[in-house]
């Protein structure tokens, strides 16, 4: 008996593009979950015949049967319970385990236990081989028709972590590691967390010069990353369902005229091209100010034009100055490594002037990229031999690198220097306060003593919805979540609909301040504020069987490599069951995704076929897996296991199966009627 059980909802909605309501495309999406069950059954089937066992039903789903029909002495049957199917042969009966412990059925020379142990074998497996193979087949018609999938480009390498540490930039093209070719992005993510450590990454910068680095991955996550994200595009955001805001309300892109319409193209900013979205960002972070004028092709028609004038795009501030912490983290080969710099130095002055009282920390991204090509003084405090600090003098050339270009979008990052190749976090002690700042006319004194305990973000209750759920987001600066300033700072940024209140300590005293962060003209943001942009696509298309044949096994190969991370994680508690999704998911993911495009279709037919010969083949008794282990103990111990752990194993199965079968659907329920 094979159950199509579960999957990752994540990895389902992430292959999500369209919304489906025609009776057309359930019959589809049904005919194909349906080919997936049919053809795993089919290799049970036909090396049973093969091995000239008598197969008494042939069943694509189980329970009652609702149409049978019976040529030659077996009996096809389509039944209620469309979750899975079985093939019954004399003497392997899932609902009656005994029967492969009785010697009289084993008597008849056509009963599957009186074959011997190897063509036994052959038979349990031949499912997970044609689900193998399907899934092959699948990906191959995909690709031969064309596949659209993120590129092995980099989009981002996040501060502080490996990639980053390593060098590795946007628009970088990762093409093997350790040896095997990388085509898409999801390749990068697979062979990071799969491949042995340190990682030997190839790829090719931007201009065209190969790199080759070692990278070692953390660990401390679900599973071993290296920092990096795809690339995003500059497609404006497309959504069918109509459900995800493309513009946030009360940002800069909100207010732009002509107004941002789904699927624009930014194609210029003023009359500088710019073909990625890195480009975008560097020539957004290296305007002064006024207004910003995009060049657009409406809805992607590069045959029109149209200028978007986006007006104030600044950052939102308080007017808090805060005292900065030890660098974390320098880029290989930076020009930070060049003039010594080192983790653990605290950066205290540029070129004389103060950090924290008379730089902000978080404009030093700012400050050094206005700084490049020069000859910068740098004074930092570093741990001496022996205990204290000394004082040391660096000087450092910065690169012409715009600053705030990564951004600490997670809590507890750190805030790059692009253009230095350093990474910092600020701590939460108020060292300055601006004149004339929302802190300031708050009566904020700044002080040793002043120091930040927690903000939160208040939506107000007339405001519209912006993407987070909870109106009142709280932020905490204490113990190991102190180094949360430089993200709460951004999230001011996102959600600019939102009011601060801010809770401080004051000496011995804590006070709770309420302000409304103001645009700091002087501080133009290096994005469209507010505009969610489509994530980079580009086409995969064989040209040839040999590069079919190849696509296909690697798609594959992925895809089972996929789920075995899901396992581990689910096994070791770092994957949520929330996140599991059951046979109503599968189906409602089949239905939604059958009108996007054939080729997408294919890949998750694909991935569920892989998923269904994963998960039928562990070892869990009725499960293919848990038939193959009672074959591989008579392999070994020559005699059959008793029937008493055959018959108790086997209902531990089905009881397994049946509370998770039941746990899914109510998940897959709950998600149906979740606002």
């Amino acid at each position: 008996m094979e159950i199509l059980s579960l999957t990752l909802a994540a990895d389902l909605m992430t292959k999500l593009n369209g919304f489906v309501s025609s009776g057309g495309s359930i019959m589809w999406a049904a005919l194909g979950l349906g080919l997936v069950i049919f053809f795993h059954e089919m290799g049970h089937f036909a090396v049973a015949k093969w091995c000239n066992v008598n197969v008494e039903r042939f069943s694509i789903g189980f329970g009652p049967v609702l149409f049978s029909r019976k040529w030659g002495e077996t009996e096809y049957a389509l039944s209620l319970i469309p979750f899975g199917g079985y093939v019954k042969m004399l003497g392997q009966d899932d609902a009656d385990p005994s029967q492969l412990t009785n010697e009289q059925i084993a008597e008849d020379p056509r009963s599957y236990l009186a074959k011997n142990v190897w063509q036994r074998m052959a038979i349990i497996s031949a499912g997970v081989i044609m689900n193998v193979i399907t899934a092959v087949m699948f990906v191959g018609c995909a690709f031969a028709i064309g596949v659209d999938l993120p590129p092995n480009v980099i989009g981002e390498a996040r501060p502080g972590m490996p990639a980053w540490i390593a060098g590795i930039k946007p628009d970088d093209r990762i093409e093997k590691i350790n040896g095997r070719v990388i085509s898409t992005f999801d390749d990068v993510r697979l062979n990071v967390a799969v491949l042995s450590h340190p990682l030997t990454i190839e790829g090719r910068h931007k201009d065209g010069t190969a790199f080759t680095m070692e990278v070692r991955p953390v660990t401390q996550t679900t599973t071993p990353q290296i920092g990096v994200a795809p690339s995003l595009g500059l497609k404006v955001l497309t959504d069918p369902k109509g459900k995800i805001p493309f513009v946030m309300a009360e940002t800069a892109a909100s207010r732009a005229e002509p107004a941002f319409e789904r699927g624009d193209i930014i194609a210029a900013v003023g009359d500088e091209p710019v073909k990625t979205y890195t480009e975008l960002t560097k020539r957004l972070a290296s305007r002064t100010e006024g207004p910003l004028k995009l060049e657009v092709w409406p809805n992607g028609d590069q045959t029109r034009s149209k200028s978007v004038v986006v007006p104030d795009n600044y950052f939102r501030t308080l007017g808090l100055s805060m005292d900065t912490a030890p660098i974390m983290a320098v880029q290989v080969g930076s020009p930070a490594q060049k003039a010594g710099f080192k983790v653990g130095d605290k950066l205290a002055s540029i070129n004389g002037r103060t950090i924290g009282t008379e730089i902000n920390p978080l404009r030093l991204p700012n400050e050094f990229a206005n700084l490049h090509g020069q000859a910068v003084s740098v004074t930092v405090s570093r741990d001496a031999t022996g205990g204290g600090q000394t004082k040391e003098e660096l000087t450092v050339e910065p690169q012409n690198l715009p600053g705030w270009a990564e951004q600490p979008i997670w809590e507890g990052e750190p805030l790059s220097i692009p253009s230095i190749g350093v990474a910092f976090h600020t701590i939460p002690i108020v060292l300055a306060v601006d004149a004339d700042s929302p802190a300031a006319k708050a009566g904020i004194k700044p002080g040793p003593l002043t120091r930040v305990k927690r903000i939160e973000l208040v939506l107000a209750k007339d405001a519209v919805a912006d993407r987070l759920k909870d109106r009142n987001f709280g932020i905490t600066f204490e113990e190991a979540k102190s180094n949360n300033w430089c993200f709460a700072f951004w999230q001011m940024q996102e959600l600019p609909q939102r009011t601060v209140k801010l809770t401080l300590a004051e000496g011995t005293e804590t006070k709770v301040y309420e302000l409304s962060p103001q645009l700091d003209s002087t501080w133009p943001l290096p994005i469209v504020q507010g505009l969610r942009m489509h994530p980079e696509e580009i086409r995969l298309q064989a040209d040839s069987l040999g590069k079919i044949w190849f696509m296909a096994t690697n798609y594959t190969r992925n895809s089972a490599l996929s789920i075995y991370l899901t396992l581990r994680g689910l096994c070791t508690g770092q994957v949520a069951l929330a996140n599991l999704s059951g046979p109503l998911g599968i189906a409602n993911a089949a239905v939604q995704i059958v009108k996007h495009s054939v080729p997408q279709f294919l890949m998750f037919l694909a991935f569920l076929s892989v998923n269904l010969a994963v998960l039928n083949f562990l070892p869990i008794p009725v499960l293919d897996g848990g038939h193959m282990v009672f074959l591989l103990w008579e392999a070994v111990t020559r005699r059959r296991p008793s029937e008493r752990i055959v018959i108790g194993a086997s209902y531990i199965g089905m009881a397994f199966l049946l509370s998770l079968m039941v746990f899914v659907i109510v998940l897959d329920i709950g998600r149906w009627f979740k606002p």
